[in-house]
């Protein structure tokens, strides 16, 4: 029953459906924009406003859903959310106004506030404790490769009709589900939740614990960065004068080297625990963004801050996860997957806004320094207290 790099098949499985999933939701979800504005009509901050919604839903419930899961078990909502997805997704045909695009993004970020921290307590769940930051880095791996591999394809299915689009999405969720149900069977691994413990009271107890609310509180310009490489990295790139065409093939480039680097770099790392690296990576990133201010060209700022950022993200990416495994207590893997995923959500959506509000009141370089140094001040402060996040972890 030993599967990819020695570990437990159903590890592979996993992973498996994780790629599966996000190959068919960014090759529709990045069409979506396009949809909305050019064939419904819709104006562009309403849509905003919408994305800005599913983000919210998803990370509001996320940790109401992996509490649930440590009770209720992982697999059965996974296959709820895998279907309901198959369900919900192929539905922005019918969006015909702004209550319609409301509805369909709250139901969509529903699905997706499942989906995230099960699938994440689940792999943890299943690989050995000296093992997940590796796992955990090869299901980003297998993301990153699935979005390349997803959106490719999407546009010139697009040319032929959104509906085309939608079914193929519809069916990669149904695929999803299926491969949850055939190779998933029997009972999996699971801590037991302690027995005074209940779904409401495991999710407010993540938010009352000193050190995860410490730590969340630094890492969360994790996700804040990410959100300003795809969202507003490209709306900046626009602005200097750059075409679609460079933008996507330098973006395109952060997947390619997260795909190859991320889990020989988690391997080598993982020995010496989550927390070591992590500011490390806070530095990487500060000096990513710093690139968008300081290079004269925006050309090879795109170039230089893409390519430096991915080697911040390759440390990240399965680090940051793996921090939050050590912080939780027995039983409650779930819950607290559940609340970071709450944390990455409203980090990476607020950050187009941040960094709109800021380049319009000062100019983009303005915008980018100000990401700059909170990474810094989150690297220093993740550098001096890692020794206190490894005695405290479990």
């Amino acid at each position: 029953m030993q599967g990819l790099l020695g570990l437990d098949r159903r590890i592979a499985v996993v992973v498996g459906a994780n790629f599966l999933a996000i190959a068919a939701r960014m090759s529709l979800v990045q069409f979506l924009g396009i949809y909305f504005s050019h064939r419904v009509g819709l104006d562009v901050a309403l849509i905003g406003f919408g994305f800005l919604c599913e983000s919210l839903a998803r990370g509001l419930l996320a940790p109401m859903f992996g509490a649930l899961s440590d009770r209720v078990g992982r697999r059965v909502l996974l296959l709820f959310s895998a279907l309901g997805t198959a369900v919900i997704l192929p539905c922005f045909l019918l969006v015909d106004g702004p209550a319609a695009l409301l509805i369909w993004s709250i139901a969509l970020g529903t699905t997706g506030a499942i989906n995230m921290p099960v699938a994440s307590a689940l792999l943890l769940d299943l690989a050995p404790p000296d093992r997940r930051q590796s796992v955990l880095a090869l299901n980003y791996t297998g993301m990153s490769v699935a979005y390349t591999l997803g959106v490719v394809p999407a546009g010139f299915i697009a040319e032929q009709g959104y509906g085309f689009l939608a079914a193929s999405s519809a069916a990669g969720y149904v695929l999803v589900a299926l491969l949850y149900a055939s190779a998933l069977r029997g009972p999996l691994p699971m801590e037991k939740a302690a027995a005074e413990s209940s779904v409401v009271r495991d999710t407010l107890s993540t938010f009352l614990d000193a050190r995860f609310v410490l730590f969340a509180g630094i890492a969360f310009v994790f996700p804040l960065s990410m959100g300003m490489l795809v969202l507003a990295s490209p709306l900046w790139s626009a602005d200097a004068g750059l075409k679609e065409g460079y933008i996507g093939m330098v973006l395109g480039a952060n997947s390619i080297i997260v795909a190859v680097l991320a889990l020989p770099v988690a391997t080598r790392i993982e020995s010496h625990g989550p927390f070591r690296y992590l500011g490390l990576a806070g530095a990487i990133v500060a000096a990513a963004l710093a690139c968008y201010a300081l290079v004269p060209s925006a050309a090879m700022a795109l170039v230089a801050g893409t390519i430096v950022y991915s080697f911040g993200e390759v440390i990240f990416s399965s680090a940051v996860p793996a921090a939050v495994a050590r912080l939780a207590p027995p039983g409650r893997r779930g819950a607290y997957q559940g609340g970071w995923t709450l944390v990455a959500s409203l980090a990476m959506g607020s950050a187009l806004v941040l960094c709109g509000l800021i380049s319009k009141a000062a100019g983009w370089p303005v915008a980018w320094l100000a990401g700059a140094g909170l990474a810094l001040v989150a690297a220093a402060a993740l550098f001096v207290l890692r020794e206190h996040f490894v005695s405290r972890a479990g």
